[in-house]
Order: structure tokens, then C-alpha cells, then sequence
């Protein structure tokens, strides 16, 4: 018995120093641009790196918002991001309650259709999307990237899992005291799905929070690119500021650290009710 709780401990042990090694190695990329981000453009790939320099260079956070217009550019993000989250929530949310909960024709092939478009590269019709825009003249407006990503099929199959996992007999009970089937969705099925929406949230706003090839087609004036196209103005045709550009990286970065730990709990119960873990 000792031996084999001796074992066990043993055991534990190996997959705790795994999970920490881990962690560390993942951790490395972001520790190595925050400390880019305090650096002299030539001091960044010096080697051994210095990960604490002996003089933090603090003016690459004022630097990059008079270098380019950061701040339009993030207001611009935030725009996109929370109207193509929010159309997303409601529309998967929509459409998986009738894939789950309703009965009508053809419907399990309507939904192998919908979803087998998520094996799709978006650069296999990312040219005609973008024909179909240009002669809607939308192109060089944001509602070109709204109407574009405002579906999602992984969005729909993410609900409609989640909806599979509230008993039938909930939405029957409702329908035998008179409510119909919107008020169901609104009243009782949207209150419950907190788990997958909180997820839902968090893969939207970082797809569109970190969307580059989207505004890089759709958006070529000024005062309407994205935060991702604003990073990429600190390249030039013979040099690169890596200090400003990490700089940039960690502002860029704090909206999404903070919807991810404010949704944290929600997102860790939506992936298990989901099915969506390994």
C-alpha cells in the first residue's frame, strides 16, 4: 500500500514539473516582448538576451501614440470587435436554438451543409466576397467586415451543442404553459447558455480583435484601418522599430487578457458542457 501510494505521489510530482515547464516555455514569447518593449531598437536582439534592461526606454508607450494615430486605430478595433461579437452571439445563438430545439424539414441537412462550410479556407472565396462587396459599394467601409463576419458555423455548432445538453422536456413544459417559441429562446434558453456565449465571446473578440488580412483588403483609408494594420506602419521599406512595435503589442494585448480573465470561469465550464475538450 505505501508502495503504491508512493508511486502515486511520484507520479504527481512528474506531471506538476511538466505543467510548470510548460507554463514557463509558453510564458517566454510574452516575457521576452515585454521586455523588448523598454528597448532601444538595437538593444532587441542582442544576445544573451537582457531580460531586464539597465536603462528602460519608458518613452516607446509615449512614442507610440504620436508615430501613428494609435488611438483612432484602436477605437476603430473596439468598433469592429464589440458590433461583430455581439451580432455573432445573436445570430449563433438564434440559429442553434432552431438546429437543437425545432423540427422541421430537411433539417440535419441544412446543418451538415452550414457546418462543412468551416472546412473551407476563407482564401478559397475570400475574391469573390470581395467582388460581391466592392459592387454592394461597401468596400473601404466597415459594414464590409460587419456583414462578412457577422455569421460564424462554428459559432452555430458551438450553441447547438450546448443546447443538446438542456433536456427537451424544459422547452415542452414552456410550450404546454402558453409560451412561444421566441419567448422560449429569450426567457429560458439565453439565461441558461451563459457557459457557451462566454465562450463564444472570447473566440470572436480575438479572431476580430486579431483579424489582419480582413481590414488589410476591405480598409485602405486612413481613419479606418485596425489596430493590426497600425502595427504594421512601424515596418518601413529598410527598418523596423521592434522596440515601438512590442511597445504597441502590450497595449493591444490588455483588452483581450481582460475579457478572457473576466469570462475565465464561464469559458472553462462552456468548453467541458460543449464537448469541445480533448
Amino acid at each position: 500500500m505505501h508502495t503504491i501510494k508512493t508511486r502515486k505521489a511520484f507520479i504527481q510530482l512528474l506531471i506538476y514539473v511538466f505543467l510548470i515547464i510548460t507554463a514557463f516555455i509558453m510564458l517566454v514569447p510574452f516575457a521576452w516582448m515585454l521586455s523588448s518593449s523598454l528597448k532601444l531598437n538595437k538593444d532587441v536582439f542582442i544576445f544573451p538576451i537582457q531580460w531586464i534592461p539597465k536603462l528602460p526606454r519608458w518613452s516607446n508607450y509615449v512614442e507610440i501614440w504620436t508615430t501613428i494615430p494609435l488611438g483612432r486605430f484602436i477605437m476603430n478595433t473596439v468598433k469592429l470587435t464589440v458590433i461583430i461579437t455581439l451580432l455573432q452571439l445573436f445570430t449563433s445563438s438564434f440559429a442553434a436554438y432552431a438546429f437543437a430545439k425545432l423540427d422541421f424539414k430537411f433539417k440535419n441537412a441544412l446543418f451538415l451543409g452550414y457546418i462543412a462550410t468551416i472546412a473551407m479556407p476563407w482564401h478559397v472565396y475570400m475574391v469573390p466576397q470581395f467582388i460581391m462587396m466592392r459592387s454592394f459599394g461597401l468596400n473601404n467601409t466597415h459594414l464590409s467586415l460587419i456583414f462578412l463576419q457577422a455569421f460564424s458555423a462554428f459559432g452555430v455548432f458551438l450553441m447547438r451543442q450546448f443546447y443538446q445538453s438542456i433536456p427537451d422536456e424544459l422547452c415542452e413544459a414552456a410550450r404546454i404553459d402558453g409560451m412561444n417559441e421566441y419567448l422560449i429562446y429569450g426567457r429560458i434558453m439565453l439565461p441558461l447558455s451563459k457557459p457557451a456565449l462566454s465562450t463564444l465571446v472570447i473566440f470572436t473578440f480575438v479572431t476580430v480583435w486579431n483579424d489582419f488580412l480582413g481590414p488589410m483588403i476591405y480598409l485602405t483609408r486612413q481613419n479606418l484601418k485596425t489596430i493590426q494594420i497600425g502595427l504594421r506602419m512601424f515596418i518601413s521599406q529598410f527598418s523596423a522599430e521592434y522596440g515601438l512595435i512590442m511597445a504597441a503589442s502590450v497595449v493591444v494585448l490588455i483588452p483581450i487578457l481582460i475579457v478572457f480573465l473576466s469570462l475565465q470561469k464561464f469559458f472553462v465550464q462552456g468548453i467541458a458542457n460543449t464537448g469541445l475538450k480533448g
